[in-house]
């Protein structure tokens, strides 16, 4: 897992399995990401299971972020995670969110302060 901070942006990369066992160290990285981040992108293309422990994690950040105003972004679903998220009626609700090509390009739109 890698963890890449910008001021509105916070990638976690990761690969393997989210499981019961991975997902505290997952969590404990989110929660490195500081408050105000306008996005929280979880790059998941390494992910090849994930089970309901890591779906809970992916609802209680999509909540963090919506707390604070701000969005979870996933991209890079595997077949299994994403079809966990479908059997549970919630990859809609946790996929729905603009491409993250789309947020880069409009942060790099943006100028930055000094």
């Amino acid at each position: 897992m890698t963890v890449d901070q910008q001021p509105d942006l916070a990638v976690i990369t990761m690969a393997g399995e989210m499981d019961l066992v991975t997902v505290p160290a997952v969590e404990k990285a989110a929660l490195l990401v500081p408050p105000g981040a306008k996005t929280l992108h979880l790059e998941m293309s390494g992910v090849s299971f994930m089970d309901s422990s890591g779906l809970n994690l992916l609802l209680r950040l999509r909540r963090r972020m919506h707390t604070e105003a701000g969005r979870l972004v996933l991209s890079g679903l595997q077949e299994q995670p994403a079809g966990v998220l479908r059997l549970t009626e919630t990859y809609e609700l946790l996929t729905k969110a603009e491409s993250i090509g789309a947020i880069l390009s409009a942060q790099r739109q943006t100028p930055s302060r000094v």
